[in-house]
This record gives structure tokens, C-alpha cells and sequence, in this order.
């Protein structure tokens, strides 16, 4: 009998813990458009795969009458599960639960797993809905946050962690997720931010909402902080899912593979007819991409940020490959500061990953302009350069035309050690282009000439022959082949196979200094 009573009292507390905040709670709830943290859990993960820890958890504080509010879990729902079968660990903050605001023991359930998920080599993902730090514990919240930063840092390169933004996440809250390698949002009902509209308004007494200071597409297409925006949170959710098949349990393993739905060999005859005859001729850059990679397998990261360069993962015969292109239907396709920044971490995260990368490179050089170079452009161009030079994953290069400069240097060029580099005979390899370099190299000429228009007509065909062309570059070996564009898929597949034991190593530090 004492079992039973045992068995029943255990089967009343999980009970109340599955409650929340309770039912008026939960609906507040979904009158927003929010999920509570086990529905999201439950759609997040395989059906019937969570396995809940520290589900009886409760704080331990007394100030404020805080020793009179408890409630099992304390304002977050920790554990494990499986996304497609593969393990990963989660954590989910319970807005019903005092706002979910995080306190010692709400933090120590994070963190425990945290530990478990780096001991393990799984993907940790987070998601966050959280009034901020529990003001009634004090100095305790605060070091439960830098608890969690410390092991965010410790796991960065190590295991993928990804974090869903599905509510609030303000103050020192935001500097997990920033920490973590993707961060999810769901527009109208995710809010980041370090001071919220109050305080600015206070201070400088600037009007500002919610989401125009720190909704979904504010950290999608203006600060960089997030790396996708989906309309509700079930899409939000199916595609954290989606970007988990694409990554590798941890930073031992390759990503996972799948058996291929499309033909190797497979050309594209639209692919030799794509780039304009006109060097100055927009074209679409993500129809090269598409073009190539496995059919419907291209999925792109932050598409709303510095749209002038595309990054994202796609299968090149069912293997996980990273992309890079430059994007010449915007902005030319030059690099500024933000799509320096945004392929920079991309192709840290590919690398320490394990991820082949693939560059498209049709680049007429970096931005000009006061305010990008008062911006720091020498400075965040220099991350780009610093990321391709460190990677030592296979880098394979397709220069589909423009490759100017320092900007032909910084893509992957064989120069900094790019294992395979292509290029298309519409490909122009130069230091500047022809309209850019003959005013300089022919000044005193152009200054004689009678007709100074016609002979600069002229010598820029002569540039256009001896420099707007692949096959200088080709005579040097700075690429590897000329390509037809069309046999783009079939060839990288080739190179992709030949390379998939490649080894290479950089030399022994605690670690390099990035130009930050």
C-alpha cells in the first residue's frame, strides 16, 4: 500500500509540473499565437521521443516572499530527444510559470543540459520565452546566466547549438542565443533586445515598438543577430528541423548523408546561357546554386541580411556541402562590410563543422565609399580573408565571371588555399576591370591620343582580350580548369569524391587573433 501511495503522489506532482502556470496561463498563451514549452517540445522533436529531466525541480529562494511561489520545474522544461532518429538535447523556457524567468535552479537545469549535450557530442537547442533575469534572486540570476554563456563559449565549434527565440529575450538574455551558431524567430511574437523601448525612450528619447527595435525581421535583415524568420512557430520549429538534417552530431563526426534523388552526371544546358553578355548585366545568381546542388536541396541562411552575397547548405549527391556566392542581381554582387561578416562566420561554422564549402564568385571588388570605410571595412573584409585562409576543409571555387582585385583573392582563390578552383570561360580575372584600368595603365597614352575616346575603345578590346578571360589565370595554374557551365554539377561531384580524405592542418596555437 505505502508503493502505491508513493506511485500516486509521484504520478500528482509530475502531473501538477505538466501544468505550468495553469490553464488560464496557458491560454494567455495562445491568445498571443504562442505555444507553452512542452506543445513546442512536442513538435520540435520525434513523437514520443522526450525523456524529461529534473522535472521536479524548484528554486530555493526566500526574499521578496519568494518562499510562498514555487511551482515544479521552475519556469523551464529540460531534456532529451531525437530530430529524424539522431539525438539532441533541449531546453524550453515556460512563460506560465513566472514569466520564465530565470533563477539559479532554472539556470542549473540549463546547464546540466548543457554539460550533457557537449559530454555526448549532440546538438543542444534552445528555446527561449523568458521575462529575463528572476530580479528577486539577485546576484544568483546573473550567475546563472554567465553559467550558461561560460558553457555556450566552452561548446562553440564543438557541438551545433541553435537557439529559438518564440517570446522575449531581453537584457543579458540575448547573449546566449548570440553566442549559439543560429538563431530561429517568429515574427510578431519574438522580441531581442538589450534595453527595450522604455528605457530607450527614457534615455534617449527615442520612440521605437517592440518589433521595429527588436522583432524577427529587425534581426533578420538589419542586425544580423538572427539567421531565419518563419511566420508562426510551427514553421519556425519544421525548419529547425530541417537545418538539424543538414548538421553533423558534433565536431568528430561528418555531417549527415543521404542516398541520392538526383543523377551525378546530370547537366544543366541552361546553365551556359545564364550570364549575360553584357559584363554589367545582372542575372540570378541562386539559379546557378539550384542549378547545381541536388534538386530542392538548397536551404539558405540568413536570406535577409546582405542579400549581395548567398550562403546555405545543399547535398551535392546526397553529401552536405556549405555554399558561398557572391549574388551579382544585387548590389553588383560587391562585397561591404555586412556580407563580409555574414559569409565570414559561415564558412567558421563550415569549417569547424567539418562542411565542404563551395564558392560561386562573381565579385567586382569591395564597396567603396566614406561610409564603408569609416564602417571598418579593411578591417571586416579582413574576416572574410581570415576565415577561408584558416579553413582546412575541401574548398572547391567556380568563378562563374567577375573576380576582381582583392575580392578574387578573398573567395576561395588558390591563393589561399582553395583545393579546386573552376572557372567559366565567361570568367574575367583581373585586378580591376577594363573600363577601371585602362585610364590608369594608359593615362599618358589616352592624354596623347588624337582621338583620346577612340583609342580608349580600343585599348580597353585589348584589356577585355588579354585580361577578361580565364586563361591567363589558367596558364598560371590559379585555376584548375575551364569549364563548360553546364558540366558544373558532374565536375564539383568529381572533385567533392577526390577530396573527401583530404587532411590538412594549421600551425600549433591556443589560437589565432581574428580581426574582430
Amino acid at each position: 500500500m505505502a508503493s502505491e501511495k508513493g506511485i500516486q503522489k509521484l504520478r500528482r506532482l509530475k502531473e501538477e509540473a505538466r501544468q505550468g502556470g495553469g490553464a488560464d496561463a496557458t491560454a494567455k498563451q495562445h491568445d498571443k499565437g504562442k505555444g507553452t514549452a512542452r506543445e513546442r517540445l512536442a513538435k520540435l522533436l520525434d513523437e514520443g521521443s522526450f525523456q524529461e529531466l529534473d522535472m521536479l525541480v524548484t528554486h530555493h529562494a526566500h526574499d521578496f516572499g519568494m518562499d510562498q511561489r514555487y511551482a515544479l520545474g521552475d519556469g523551464v522544461v529540460t531534456g532529451y530527444g531525437t530530430i529524424d532518429g539522431r539525438l539532441v538535447y533541449v531546453f524550453s523556457q515556460d512563460f506560465t510559470v513566472m514569466g520564465g524567468s530565470l533563477g539559479r535552479a532554472h539556470a542549473a537545469k540549463i546547464t546540466k543540459v548543457q554539460d550533457l549535450a557537449l559530454k555526448s557530442g549532440a546538438p543542444l537547442i534552445g528555446i527561449n520565452d523568458s521575462g529575463g533575469a528572476r530580479i528577486q534572486e539577485g546576484v544568483e540570476a546573473l550567475a546563472g546566466y554567465a553559467d550558461i554563456f561560460m558553457r555556450n563559449t566552452l561548446a562553440s565549434g564543438v557541438i551545433p547549438q541553435i537557439s529559438v527565440i518564440m517570446g522575449p529575450c531581453a537584457g543579458g538574455a540575448v547573449y546566449s542565443p548570440a553566442l549559439t551558431d543560429f538563431v530561429f524567430m517568429v515574427q510578431d511574437t519574438s522580441h531581442m533586445f538589450i534595453t527595450g523601448p522604455a528605457v530607450i525612450k527614457a534615455v534617449t528619447h527615442e520612440d521605437v515598438t517592440f518589433e521595429a527595435l527588436g522583432g524577427a525581421m529587425a534581426h533578420n535583415a538589419k542586425s544580423g543577430v538572427a539567421h531565419f524568420a518563419a511566420e508562426t512557430e510551427d514553421a519556425c520549429l519544421e525548419m529547425v528541423r530541417q537545418l538539424v538534417s543538414y548538421l553533423p552530431q558534433n565536431n568528430l563526426e561528418d555531417a549527415p548523408a543521404i542516398l541520392p534523388k538526383d543523377d551525378a552526371a546530370r547537366a544543366d544546358a541552361a546553365l551556359d546561357a545564364i550570364v549575360p553578355d553584357s559584363p554589367n548585366a545582372p542575372y540570378d545568381m541562386k539559379q546557378v546554386v539550384t542549378g547545381v546542388v541536388d534538386a530542392g536541396s538548397f536551404f539558405e541562411v540568413q536570406e535577409h541580411l546582405a542579400k549581395n552575397v548567398i550562403i546555405g547548405f545543399a547535398r551535392m549527391d546526397g553529401a552536405v556541402v556549405g555554399v558561398v556566392a557572391n549574388q551579382p542581381a544585387v548590389k553588383a554582387g560587391v562585397l561591404d562590410i555586412d556580407a563580409s561578416v555574414k559569409a565570414a562566420r559561415f564558412v567558421r561554422f563550415l569549417d569547424a563543422f567539418n562542411i565542404p564549402i563551395i564558392t560561386f564568385v562573381d565579385v567586382p571588388g569591395f564597396m567603396p565609399g566614406v561610409a564603408q570605410e569609416h564602417g571598418g571595412i579593411i578591417r571586416h573584409g579582413a574576416k572574410l580573408i581570415y576565415a577561408y585562409c584558416e579553413a582546412t576543409v575541401p574548398k572547391l571555387t567556380v568563378i562563374t565571371r567577375k573576380a576582381y582585385g582583392g575580392a578574387y583573392i578573398v573567395m576561395s582563390s588558390k591563393h589561399i588555399r582553395g583545393d579546386f578552383n573552376v572557372a567559366w570561360p565567361s570568367a574575367e580575372i583581373a585586378v580591376m576591370g577594363p573600363d577601371g584600368a585602362v585610364p590608369v595603365v594608359y593615362r599618358r597614352e589616352l592624354e596623347a591620343a588624337q582621338d583620346p575616346e577612340a583609342r580608349r575603345a580600343e585599348l580597353i578590346e585589348e584589356y577585355k582580350n588579354a585580361f577578361a578571360n580565364p586563361y591567363q589565370a589558367a596558364s598560371h595554374g590559379y585555376v584548375d580548369a575551364v569549364i563548360e557551365p553546364s558540366q558544373t554539377r558532374p565536375v564539383l561531384i568529381n572533385a567533392l569524391q577526390m577530396l573527401q580524405n583530404k587532411r590538412d592542418a594549421n600551425p600549433a596555437k591556443k589560437h589565432g587573433t581574428m580581426p574582430l
